[in-house]
């Protein structure tokens, strides 16, 4: 395994820092170079990215920050049912190779849009394991008691995919685990517990995590304001089989995406409720949730499409029905974000 960076003469002091185990990738400092068997990145202010060969050193420009990862392989154990513990996947797994015919590649997209100074492996299996779960609660895959064949292809083409469409990850391989022996039952029934004690009241919750909900509303914002635009050249691409009434349904909820699009890169400031007027942090906090719910939105649109890849005609109604459904979220959380209520003015 090779060091991230390499003792120099400008960086004689700098600790070498091992990528491919549990670490993914992390930020890579202007002038150093991206080390053998790893992969550079480089994010301009606008979110467009490049990517960097291994020897190459990161020149930036304005406003750009530079990323390296390692491509794998990679392993991880994940619960496909948070109800069953004890019931695992061992997944192993790579970064998708780099595609000329590609604009932008869905895990640079990723790291872009979702992650700070760097990317843990334990961070990106929970990733990889939420979105799975929600996937299954929603009836949107299936994997039975006593799995059959049959069933564990067709389980295996949906999450396949999912996390490709969703993260950028090629999956090689996937087998059941029995994680009963790391199961920490007293544990779990304590956290339950703790889940079931009623929250604190909304301004004591505020005056907590109000310096909080600045950096949350900015991490929110900021997925949205890189991924619509991704999302909404994904569908259009998307070889979804429709009717002509399919076709326009189609249309006009792209239009509806672009107009979200729009509503999100004039986005108001957080803490602002005109010119001079700093808004209450009630109000702030309240701004900071609906965005936050808005870009969670954007974890069911991806794996909408991931299920558009794979659908047959007969299913298309059903698709265009989730994607309304996807889009009247995104748009009443987006009104909501630029909102103030006559009682919450000073």
């Amino acid at each position: 395994m090779h060091g991230l960076f390499q003792r120099g003469p400008r960086h004689s002091g700098f600790l070498a820092t091992e990528l491919g185990t549990e670490i993914v990738a992390r930020a890579l400092p202007a002038g150093l170079a991206v080390p053998g068997h790893c992969c550079g990145l480089v994010v301009d202010a606008d979110g467009r990215t490049r990517r960097m060969a291994a020897g190459h050193r990161a020149s930036l420009a304005a406003g750009e920050t530079a990323w390296c990862f390692h491509p794998g392989p990679y392993t991880g154990q994940m619960v496909p049912f948070a109800a069953a513990p004890e019931i695992g996947l061992a997944v192993h797994f790579v970064v998708d190779r780099p595609d000329p015919r590609l604009e932008q590649q869905r895990f640079d997209l990723f790291l872009a849009s979702e992650c700070g100074g760097s990317l843990m492996l334990v961070e990106l299996v929970r990733g990889m394991e939420q979105a799975l779960q929600r996937e299954l609660a929603q009836g949107n895959m299936e994997l039975p008691p006593c799995t059959t064949v049959d069933e564990w292809n067709a389980f295996r083409a949906g999450f396949d995919q999912l996390l490709y469409t969703r993260f950028g990850i090629v999956v090689e391989d996937c087998v059941p685990v029995d994680l009963g022996g790391m199961c920490d039952y007293g544990r779990m029934l304590l956290d339950r517990l703790e889940c079931a004690v009623p929250p604190m009241p909304v301004a004591a919750s505020v005056a907590v995590h109000q310096v909080d909900a600045r950096a949350v509303d900015a991490r929110a914002l900021r997925r949205l304001f890189l991924e619509l635009p991704c999302l909404m050249r994904a569908v259009r691409l998307a070889a979804l089989p429709a009717s002509g009434v399919q076709f326009r349904t189609l249309q006009a909820l792209l239009q509806r995406l672009d107009l979200l699009g729009l509503s999100v890169a004039t986005m108001p400031a957080l803490g602002l409720q005109a010119p001079g007027q700093a808004l209450l942090a009630t109000v702030q906090a309240r701004r900071a949730h609906h965005c936050v719910l808005a870009a969670e939105s954007l974890d069911e649109a991806w794996a909408l499409l991931a299920r558009f890849e794979r659908a047959e005609a007969r299913e298309a109604p059903a698709l265009l029905d989730e994607l309304d459904r996807i889009a009247a979220n995104l748009e009443f959380h987006c009104a909501a974000r630029r909102s103030i209520h006559p009682e919450d003015e000073q």
